[in-house]
């Protein structure tokens, strides 16, 4: 099946703050608590300000969301049923390439195949941390675009966790 990648449009949010909700609760296995509305404003205030967002859609549907700019992903996650099917991959390819030439972000040590995805895309483990808000470990990856076929190279500093996880 394939799918397109496009500009967020705000008439998406909705749509999206659903996805992301049903994901990270899937990829994490955490019930969030926040009202809908909530996390809503939360994208509109926080993400969307400092990201460029793009989603992924099948014949219209939203299938996937990532909030990066060209020096880290905010958020990248793709819906429930959906994964495997090279949506991230393709969200993931895109940061990359319309980044600064390093790229970090953060994913609970829980979300094991966030993890996993992560590294096959040539991210390293650089700090591992604790997060407040949620009480769960988190994993800071960075990623540092090179000459080998993997983008993969050993980071030069060990970086400590700050802020939130996606």
């Amino acid at each position: 099946m394939t799918f397109e990648i496009a500009d967020y449009a705000p008439h998406q949010a909705d749509e999206l703050v659903r996805l992301w909700r049903e994901s990270f609760e899937h990829g994490v296995g955490v019930t969030d608590p926040h009202p809908l509305d909530e996390q809503r404003a939360y994208f509109e205030s926080a993400v969307l300000p400092a990201h460029r967002v793009r989603v992924a859609l099948r014949d219209g549907r939203l299938v996937g969301f990532m909030a990066a700019n060209e020096r880290s992903v905010g958020q990248l996650y793709v819906r429930v049923g959906e994964t495997g099917q090279g949506i991230g991959a393709a969200l993931i390819g895109l940061a990359q390439a319309q980044s600064a030439g390093s790229l970090w972000l953060f994913t609970f040590a829980r979300n094991t195949r966030a993890c996993r995805f992560y590294e096959r895309h040539g991210f390293v483990a650089v700090a591992r941390g604790f997060e407040p808000h949620w009480a769960l470990e988190d994993i800071r990856y960075e990623w540092t675009r090179d000459a080998s076929p993997t983008g993969r190279r050993a980071p030069s500093r060990t970086a400590s966790p700050s802020g939130s996880s996606p």
